[in-house]
């Protein structure tokens, strides 16, 4: 395990409160967000975030390359750094360019967000690519052993090619949904109910979470066609009866 070291986490969004609920029991944390608000967490500036020993970047990934180049001259010799973005080719490489070689460097991909952790988060999934260093068994036992969480360790191209269908699919489809909202909530069958549950897990995310996924995703594209390929061929021939 990590010894009694404090954590900087980089944005405070609905996510990074949702990481400081659950690492705040084995760590002292502390946070910087350009955007104020209240919480449990110590607010601190830029640099005094960035020079703590472990630093988690948790901003959008559209963000990723400017914070990158922000942090990069206050990051303390032998730090280590994480990411917690949708998308993982993009932001390994942007780290991996940026920071200094100093730093030993961790992606990460939680498989959830505030709404599937409502009732914890043990057995949920989290995706692991070692970038740089020796630390990456380390961040996965951790994960695995104290937080109990599900590590996949991958790496940044094969997270997106499986994420483009996985995360790519479901956040597409409740776009569809919700825009045809109102949906029937009387007479429904278990499998639309279980439709509906997905839409409600996704339907809050933020806007750059939608971007990220279909846009910062470079196989996305190719599943996005071939499912609407594949659904006006459908339609074509429903169409021809």
């Amino acid at each position: 395990m990590f010894p009694d070291s404090d954590i900087g986490i980089i944005g405070l969004g609905a996510f990074g409160r949702l990481m400081a609920q659950h690492l705040g029991p084995h760590f002292s944390l502390c946070a910087y967000d350009p955007v104020p608000g209240a919480g449990d967490v110590t607010r601190v500036g830029l640099a005094a975030a960035a020079s703590c020993p472990i630093v988690i970047l948790a901003m959008p990934v559209g963000a990723i390359e400017e914070t990158v180049r922000a942090i990069g001259p206050h990051l303390r010799p032998g730090a280590l750094v994480l990411d917690v973005g949708s998308v993982k080719v993009v932001p390994a490489e942007a780290m991996r360019r940026g920071l200094p070689d100093h730093a030993d460097i961790v992606a990460t991909h939680p498989l959830f967000g505030p709404q599937s952790a409502r009732d914890g988060i043990r057995g949920l999934k989290i995706a692991v690519c070692p970038i740089r260093g020796r630390r990456g068994p380390v961040v996965a036992a951790f994960l695995r052993k104290v937080l109990g969480l599900d590590v996949i360790l991958t790496t940044p191209e094969a997270h997106d090619r499986e994420a483009a269908v996985v995360q790519g699919l479901t956040h597409l489809i409740a776009k569809v949904l919700v825009q045809m909202e109102p949906l029937p909530t009387r007479m429904t069958t278990r499998s639309f109910e279980l439709i509906r549950q997905a839409v409600d897990m996704v339907r809050d995310d933020a806007p750059e979470v939608f971007q990220a996924i279909e846009r910062s995703n470079l196989h996305a594209p190719e599943v996005r066609r071939r499912f609407f390929d594949l659904a006006s061929a459908l339609d074509a021939q429903l169409a021809g009866g």
